[in-house]
């Protein structure tokens, strides 16, 4: 799978994640903001990371502007980014 366009998916309402995709070069580069980014930061740039590598995308850049969603609703966002990414 590969991201062709700015794509984006959630909202900055409570509990959920506002992502954008948009095209890369080389690699995957995550720039996250997060109401609990010192205590979850991690594991949800890995969760970003794990998605990414399920749907086979190698290079993307993802902003993501966290407010407490769950791992679930982490991956569904990303997924979501992603077919809106690669459609034309």
């Amino acid at each position: 799978m590969t991201i062709k366009k700015i794509s984006k998916c959630g909202t900055l309402e409570s509990n959920d994640i506002y992502v954008i995709l948009a095209p890369a070069e080389n690699g995957i580069e995550i720039e996250l903001e997060s109401s609990v980014e010192k205590q979850f930061g991690k594991e949800i740039k890995k969760t970003i990371e794990r998605k990414l590598s399920e749907l086979g995308i190698k290079s993307v850049k993802v902003n993501a502007k966290d407010n407490g969603a769950l791992d679930f609703t982490i991956r569904a966002r990303i997924e979501v980014a992603a077919i809106r990414g690669c459609q034309e």
